[in-house]
């Protein structure tokens, strides 16, 4: 199953493995069970480390495995033959199990280790998914630190039967001890802050307490992370206030059109965001959720939702935008039971049904063309006259034999029997007549909305909820700054978004040096010692 450079690579990996590793396979007479023990072997044989034992054991997904520190309680188990997205996560769960150190900041370890309770739980994923390795990675760490986390990550294409019944229809999906605790992309921050109610608490004390920020960036994608740096870099007191560092770029499958990087993935170019935030005196505060701006004298104060108020004699808005919604009758009832947002990550568990793709725009078409290879057959609805995509990707969607467009229609509902999606409803704007469709599956891709609720009358937003700015990046409120696809600056592109970024914190720093306190700002970085 590997090839010579993958195992090539793989070997020089497990030399840091430390305890001798146990991988115990639960096997049937499958062809996936055999691809299994295929992969399991030939691992085997790359470390005198690790040895494989093939077992039957009670109340065990078969086929699967895990991978055990001899001798210990310490292991985790896979359902799947984790290739595609997960093969990293495969390799760290060697890597974790084996000894090597995990890189979560101290005080996370710590939270970790001290959580009372027994944990167990299951994670179901797809191989094509690009936000479930997080998820899996999360808590298969969490599991090394902490035996009493017991974890079991299944691959839903290959418990076809179990997802049916589970009625899991999107990915990554959690249950703890049964019971389902979450789904989506979900950092170790997020999981700890589910499980020990205490913990937001306690954060929202701690980040009460801080200074004064010369910069206090709100949000932490491309945007959020190029005005931490700009800002740091002219040695003044900078902090960064996030949801979820990197924003959406979390949820973006492939980077082609960032000037110098010719193709990188999304999360990768989180992770290389948030890396490059850290090499500079940067105060990143993740998992917090801004919910109100308020200008007291000369300082504009942000609370949190957690009940944490932070102070800042600047601040630059970046807190980006999300997947826009239809807002008909069934959607929200039936998100993730039917109705989805991202065809790269929940597309596999609708395999050989029919679903509907609501956006003729780029998004909606390039996801009815990923779809169309993996379902029984596709609806693209556009409210428009026409498709609004690029005419390349329109001559491939109308070369797929199993793809219906239908254009001047206005979904109206979203049908379903209680549990699961069986159905969608449009008019035709043509001649008002309504039709019916019947499905699996809706798949929404009708562009962003701003995240700017948390900002209603507080600062001036345009008709579409955008804040408005200057060409310098400057809100209607003195020190108030912003930058983004949170703004009115047209075009959301990713290198636009660093640009304005970069932009704000320039901006800031010359409201801050013309301001009263520019003495004090001055002095303030002096004690930074940063090089602009």
């Amino acid at each position: 199953m590997l090839d010579a450079t993958l195992k090539t690579q793989l070997k020089a990996y497990l030399e840091k493995v430390v305890h001798p590793l146990e991988l115990v396979a639960s096997l049937d007479d499958s062809a996936k069970a055999r691809e299994m023990q295929e992969l399991l072997l030939e691992i085997a044989e790359l470390s005198d480390k690790i040895s494989l034992v093939e077992r039957t054991e009670a109340g065990v997904r078969t086929p699967s495995f895990s991978i055990n520190r001899a001798g210990s309680e310490i292991g985790v188990r896979f359902a799947a033959i984790p290739m595609g997205h997960e093969f990293t996560s495969l390799v760290l769960a060697l890597l974790q199990v084996g000894g090597h150190t995990i890189k979560f900041d101290e005080a996370v370890i710590e939270q970790i280790r001290n959580l009372d309770g027994d944990y167990e739980f299951e994670t179901f994923m797809s191989l094509t998914c690009h936000n479930c390795p997080d998820v899996v990675q999360a808590l298969n760490a969490m599991s090394v630190i902490n035996p009493r986390i017991k974890v079991t990550t299944i691959d839903g294409g290959l418990f076809v039967k179990e997802v049916e019944e589970r009625q899991i229809l999107a990915v990554p999906m959690m249950f703890l001890n049964g019971q389902h605790f979450g789904q989506g992309r979900t950092s170790v921050e997020e999981i700890l802050a589910k499980l020990d109610t205490n913990a937001g608490v306690r954060q929202a004390a701690e980040i009460s307490k801080k200074d004064v920020f010369d910069v206090l960036v709100v949000g932490g994608g491309p945007a959020g992370a190029a005005a931490a740096i700009y800002a740091a870099r002219k040695g003044i007191r900078t902090g960064v206030l996030a949801e979820r560092f990197g924003g959406q770029v979390l949820d973006t499958l492939s980077i082609e059109n960032f000037i110098s990087v010719k193709e990188t993935e999304g999360p990768k170019f989180a992770l290389a965001l948030e890396q490059h935030v850290k090499e500079y005196d940067v105060d990143v505060m993740n998992t917090q959720r801004a919910s109100k701006l308020a200008q007291v004298g000369k300082v504009v104060e942000i609370h949190t939702a957690s009940g944490a108020v932070l102070k800042a004699k600047s601040v630059i808005l970046a807190t980006g935008a999300r997947w826009r919604e239809i807002n008909v009758p069934g959607e929200k009832e039936y998100r993730n039971h039917g109705v989805a947002y991202c065809p790269h990550c929940d597309g596999p568990l609708f395999k050989g049904k029919r679903v509907a793709v609501i956006g003729g725009g780029n998004s909606g078409v390039e996801a009815a063309i990923d779809l169309a290879g993996l379902v029984k057959h596709v609806t693209l609805i556009e409210f428009g006259a026409e498709l609004r995509a690029d005419a390349v990707l329109q001559r491939k969607l109308r070369s797929l034999p199993n793809v219906t467009v239908i254009a001047s229609a206005q979904t109206t509902e979203i049908h379903g029997d209680g549990k699961i999606v069986n159905g969608l409803s449009y008019t035709d704007r043509n001649t008002s007549v309504s039709h019916k469709v019947e499905l699996e599956g809706v798949f929404v891709q009708i562009g962003l909305v701003p995240n700017t609720e948390w900002l209603k009358g507080t600062l001036a937003l345009s008709r579409h909820g955008e804040i408005e700015v200057d060409a310098r990046g400057q809100t209607s409120l003195p020190g108030v700054f912003a930058a983004g696809d949170v703004t009115t600056v047209p075009y959301k592109q990713i290198i636009i978004a660093t640009g304005e970024g970069a932009k704000a914190a320039l901006s800031a720093f010359d409201h801050l040096i013309r301001s009263d306190d520019a003495e004090v700002v001055e002095e303030s970085a002096e004690k930074h010692a940063l090089t602009a």
